[in-house]
């Protein structure tokens, strides 16, 4: 019998119990071992509840227990699952965990300590939810040098602007409903403004090209400008608007980005919508593949929780090689990073397209029969930098998108 403990019953930790309880068989089977949970944290009671029996309210009985050899970290937050799993790993018991907001932070030095004392901290959810991603990238694909991952991230952002495109609607109205129907939280910050989808490419791309990928490298900019306006011009061009979370390398050198764009048809992300997710994989070798499914959620996350928890099974005190290294991965600068842009610019098209053109070259003009007082056009494919010494010169503009063919 292998006895684990859970850190937070909230909507992960509850979902690892019930899927341990439901396919307690399977698990077993495929573990060559029981999987017994012995301790549920949390700082509240659940009378009732036949977890009840399991709930402690002091980290210290787990961390003190021998009996313990895994410990499920789903609390979610930087501290104190920090210093838990930390604790945790020092006391030789491998750590799994959800939180991608701890492994963008500590990843690094988790993973050092869990090899030290040749057991494993592991994190299949932390990037895709349900989504196998982690896994393959570190087994599977081993044989490729990997050159690109491009995902939508975030269900959250994903479900609000399919929710904009099929309704037509703001931005904030989406944001309202997403809210009232759980998929965002009542302060979506971590989710609209990029910063969880640019821990999650963190992760990814330190697993992917063997070096460490700092967050806080990455430009991050996310769909809080995005307008109902902005989707119509979408649809007229054939387009869809996503947030991706991209990194990419570009001869020897390497970028990460994660930002709103205009996605095409021919592209298997454009189709992805409401709270799916997808990563799209490009390998030397394999050529392109992607992962799909959902990407958050009670049950698809602790599903990948307890796959970790198998895995940590059958390799009790023995180290799983993750090729995430110390060295870091130094990222070439945004503004050198290139791409087509959408450009909204007031005014009226024939007045202005010769203006436009005097900076910009060459442009694709768009027009929208119901809106009158401004236009846009796609500009030739140029550089960050470039697009901003030429917007200046232009005047300013309403708003522009990049566009991923």
């Amino acid at each position: 019998m292998i006895s684990i403990a859970v850190l937070g019953y909230g909507t992960v930790g509850s979902g690892v119990v019930e899927v341990i309880n439901t396919n307690q068989a399977s698990i077993n089977k495929k573990a060559a071992e029981e999987i017994n949970i012995k301790y549920v944290l949390d700082l509240r009671d659940f009378p009732g509840d036949p977890v009840q029996d399991k709930i402690t309210h002091d980290f210290e009985d787990i961390i003190n227990d021998p009996e313990i050899q895994i410990v499920v970290e789903v609390m979610g937050g930087l501290h104190p699952a920090y210093e838990f799993t930390k604790r945790a790993l020092e006391a030789g018991k491998s750590v799994c965990t959800s939180n991608k907001e701890l492994v963008a932070q500590h990843g690094l030095e988790l993973l050092e300590i869990a090899k030290s004392k040749d057991i494993n901290y592991l994190f299949e959810a932390s990037c895709g939810g349900g989504i196998p991603i982690i896994r393959p990238l570190n087994s599977s694909l081993t044989a490729d040098e990997i050159d690109e991952i491009t995902g939508i991230l975030n269900g959250t952002t994903n479900y609000i602007l399919s929710k904009m495109t099929t309704d037509g609607s703001d931005f904030d109205v989406v944001l309202k409903d997403a809210q009232d129907k759980g998929y965002a939280e009542r302060n979506p910050e971590a989710d609209v403004e990029g910063y969880d989808a640019c821990r999650k490419i963190a992760i990814l791309s330190s697993l992917a090209y063997g070096c460490h990928v700092d967050f806080s490298d990455i430009y991050t900019e996310g769909i809080t400008k995005i307008t109902a306006t902005d989707i119509k011009y979408a649809k007229k061009l054939g387009y869809s608007i996503k947030l991706l979370a991209t990194s990419k390398k570009i001869g020897d050198k390497f970028y990460a980005m994660v930002c709103p764009a205009f996605v095409g048809q021919d592209s298997p992300l454009y189709s992805v919508n409401n709270v799916f997710n997808a990563i799209f994989v490009h390998g030397n070798v394999l050529g392109d593949a992607m992962f799909y499914g959902s990407g958050a959620g009670k049950l698809p996350t602790a599903s990948a929780v307890v796959a970790d928890v198998v895995d940590c099974a059958k390799h009790l005190h023995r180290n799983i090689m993750m090729s995430w290294s110390s060295k870091r991965l130094e990222l070439m600068d945004v503004k050198q990073v290139e791409s087509r842009f959408f450009v909204r610019k007031a005014g009226s098209l024939t007045a202005t397209l010769s203006d436009v053109e005097a900076i910009f070259g060459p442009v694709e003009p768009i027009g929208l029969a119901d809106v009158t007082d401004e236009f846009a056009f796609i500009t030739p494919e140029m550089n960050e930098e470039t697009f901003k010494e030429k917007a200046k010169q232009l005047g300013g503009y309403i708003s522009r998108i990049r566009i991923k063919d």
